[in-house]
């Protein structure tokens, strides 16, 4: 069974061990490879966020953050992001933490969810975020530099909750 928690710092090895893993590959998150352990934890839990954790058996599979996607009068749209160890996959780590995420973010009083960049190459994710009520509401071209694709447009997708 996934259970999805609030992250603590006991939890930041791990959830290092899921972000180098997924930004190795270059195809999903903005992140360069190179990213080094310390910057990419003072981002994915950084001050700004709510961060949690999703567990299988009490190991990590997964992570997610929740932020005010823009600040001050923009800051009832939430923004996220998501993670799953690639050992996970297909097991319903995405699915949970996005059904999560949703229920969470209207309990802290967001009234919209926006991703400002799905990478369109990844199909999982676009059906993913389709299927929880995600909505394109934009195309950027050439927005994400994929590492064995080039330079590779995303979408903006919304959902109000």
């Amino acid at each position: 069974m996934i259970a999805i928690r609030k992250a603590t710092p006991t939890d930041y090895d791990q959830i290092w061990d899921i972000l180098s893993q997924v930004i190795a590959g270059g195809d999903t998150i903005a992140f360069s490879p190179d990213s080094s352990k310390e910057k990419m934890l003072g981002f994915w839990c950084g001050k700004d966020k709510y961060t949690y954790v999703a567990t299988i058996d009490g190991k990590v599979v997964g992570t997610l953050f929740i932020k005010d996607n823009q600040p001050d009068l923009g800051s009832h749209i939430a923004n996220a992001g998501y993670l799953t160890l690639p050992s996970a996959r297909g097991k319903g780590v995405g699915l949970a933490m996005g059904e999560f995420s949703l229920v969470e973010a209207k309990r802290l009083g967001y009234q919209a969810m926006q991703f400002n960049i799905v990478v369109k190459s990844n199909q999982k994710a676009v059906r993913l975020w389709e299927k929880l009520g995600f909505k394109i509401i934009g195309e950027i071209p050439e927005a994400f530099n994929h590492l064995h694709l080039g330079m590779t447009n995303a979408y903006i997708m919304y959902q109000k909750l």
